[in-house]
């Protein structure tokens, strides 16, 4: 891959989890355009001794500067001098943030020094507490950004009510990232401990509210009479409380939690039916990683989900209506071809609609764009 214009030097800021959709969002950006040509450096906040954190280690392999910024917690004033000493060294084109924390700490300093500044919305967390305090200050600031990415449709029309004029604001949907080939489905199931035979069921994301595992489990509740292997992979703050629930309804090992995996996109395969029950996303990138392994889907109708499946591609059910998402997984399970015709439909489209060179393509413009005001 080469640039579609001048050369340009990209930093991105980040308070990175192990693994993510944020997270993988920026790795492919940073990689992509590294690959392209471009300068690329990533300054990645996190803890104290975490300088070897997991969400770096792609980036390091594929060569990518990259910039552990150790801190405390509550170190603000820390990391916006860190920042600041950054931006004076690397002289980035344009700074790029991600999420709550530097869109409203580090982007700021960034636009002090007279450096351009964008931002990637990836959706609401629902976390509640201090998550949606930092929330409500992150669309606050949004207005001050030279460009604001929306992943979807809903996500624009929420970032344009909080007031950013139109002419910044772009819809980009996330695309799949190119990741090490697939597994095949034994191999994918003995590296998650699942036996080779039985129906499979995915659950793949971080264990938040947003993402409506709890939804999940009730659905399960109603789906007793079939023999459901159910496997949940992520972690997160709500897993003790999922954990508990599990235990509390008498599933008999059925359900199995395990946690965070590395290269989850290459174990999809082990799935006989992918569900996704979340209550707000963006552009999920496990619905693509799903559609990339052409396993059949199960999703609910929320963010930018129908703008990346459609009914003939995807069982598409109501948010928070275990019901709904019950009797999709009973179709899916009694129907031995219609999930799998409904796949390679889905494949297809990944591959038409959601490719990896238009997506870098599409934010290498904005970064041009917004480098020449």
């Amino acid at each position: 891959m080469k640039p579609n214009g001048p050369r340009l030097s990209i930093l991105h800021i980040a308070v990175p989890a192990a693994f993510g959709g944020m997270e993988t969002v920026v790795q492919t950006l940073a990689i992509g355009h590294h690959q392209m040509g471009h300068r690329v450096g990533v300054a990645a906040v996190v803890g104290v001794g975490q300088e070897s954190h997991p969400f770096l280690d792609p980036l390091i392999e594929a060569k990518v500067g990259v910039f552990p910024m150790p801190l405390a917690p509550r170190a603000y004033l820390m990391e916006r001098r860190l920042v600041a000493d950054l931006c004076r060294h690397f002289r980035p084109d344009v700074v790029h943030t991600h999420g709550f924390r530097p869109d409203v700490l580090d982007a700021d300093v960034a636009r002090r020094l007279g450096l351009p500044t964008i931002t990637t919305v990836h959706g609401p967390s629902r976390m509640g507490g201090k998550a949606h305090i930092y929330e409500f200050l992150q669309r606050k600031v949004l207005r001050r950004f030279d460009a604001v990415v929306a992943v979807s449709r809903p996500i624009a029309e929420i970032v344009r009510r909080d007031g950013v004029p139109e002419s910044r604001i772009h819809v980009v949907p996330n695309a799949c990232p190119e990741t090490r080939e697939s597994l095949d489905r034994l191999t994918a199931r003995r590296a998650l401990g699942l036996p080779g035979d039985g129906f499979v069921v995915g659950w793949v994301g971080r264990l938040i509210p947003a993402k409506g595992g709890d939804v999940f489990l009730r659905a399960l509740t109603m789906l007793d009479d079939l023999p459901l292997l159910v496997s949940i992979v992520g972690d997160g703050p709500e897993r003790s409380k999922l954990e508990a629930k599990v235990s509390s309804l008498g599933f008999n090992g059925r359900i199995v939690f395990h946690g965070t995996v590395e290269n989850a996109a290459q174990l999809f395969p082990a799935f006989d039916l992918f569900v996704l029950s979340s209550r707000t996303e963006g552009t999920p990138i496990v619905l693509l990683e799903a559609m990339a392994a052409t396993v059949p889907i199960v999703a609910t109708r929320v963010g930018g989900v129908p703008d990346v499946v459609c009914e003939a591609e995807a069982y598409l059910v109501p948010s928070e209506d275990p019901v709904a998402l019950a009797e999709a997984i009973r179709m899916a399970y009694n129907d031995p071809y219609g999930p799998k015709e409904q796949a390679g439909r889905a494949r297809q489209r990944l591959s038409s609609d959601f490719t990896l060179f238009t997506w870098l393509s599409r934010y290498e413009q904005i970064y041009q764009g917004i480098r020449q005001k």
